[in-house]
């Protein structure tokens, strides 16, 4: 029988609320780039991935028009998925580093991937109206994942994405504002513990901006949480 999860992911992989993200989804897909012409696109919007009842949320922008478009698996096929994978896997939230389609075995471990727009977007900028249509997705998500601790957002977008989505169902008042930096942990209503990373996206880690240390930090911070070997670093609730 069909949990509310999966229904949840059933329904977002049939979705065509937003014309101009429908219309290049499936451009790209039928237009395949030279290296990947043999494969068959996913073309399709992307659902999450991992457990429905992690200890670690961690929610990214959008698929990659020919990661995660292609494969059908979020960060799965790209740059910024092989820095995603290999350090969840050198910190114990996957049982391999690589990430190249959605059936080469890669599990994780009390962790669910998802982001706040569904569908690859041109220039890889999703419109205001976009992640509103997309935005009930990532809120069920986050309601349904009750076994949560930690949420990991990657990149201001997925950063500010989950803060409006809280105050919803945390009930708080509109407005909430916390500064957007790297490593940042803020404590929120409900002990929901939000970190903040650069994304690993081409654009920072190939100018330095994002280095794999820094990024391993956000990953093995996370771990000892969990492992109760540290306690709150820099805590700001709401």
């Amino acid at each position: 029988m069909e949990t509310e999860f999966q229904s949840l992911e059933r329904r977002i992989t049939e979705c065509r609320r937003c014309p101009r993200l429908v219309e290049w989804r499936e451009k790209v897909a039928r237009e395949k780039v030279r290296r990947y012409k043999a494969e068959e696109y996913w073309g399709r919007p992307v659902p999450a991935f991992g457990s429905p009842k992690p200890a670690v949320v961690i929610i990214g922008l959008a698929p990659a028009a020919h990661g995660g478009n292609r494969t059908g698996r979020i960060f799965t096929g790209d740059r910024s998925g092989e820095w995603l994978y290999e350090a969840l896997y050198r910190f114990g939230f996957a049982n391999q580093p690589t990430s190249i389609n959605r059936n080469d075995g890669l599990t994780l471990n009390d962790c669910l991937i998802t982001a706040a727009v569904r569908c690859a977007p041109p220039g890889n900028k999703p419109l205001p109206g976009e992640m509103g249509n997309c935005r009930e997705y990532l809120v069920r998500e986050i309601q349904l994942a009750a076994g949560k601790q930690i949420v990991i957002t990657l990149g201001q977008v997925a950063f500010r994405s989950f803060l409006k989505i809280w105050q919803e169902i945390a009930g708080l008042p509109s407005g909430l504002k916390l500064e957007f930096s790297h490593g940042g942990e803020w404590t929120l209503t409900g002990g929901i513990l939000l970190i903040a990373s650069y994304h690993p996206s081409q654009q920072n880690t190939q100018t330095g901006k994002l280095t794999r240390p820094m990024f391993h930090s956000i990953f093995r911070r996370a771990r000892e949480i969990l492992s109760g070997n540290s306690g709150i670093r820099n805590q700001d609730s709401e």
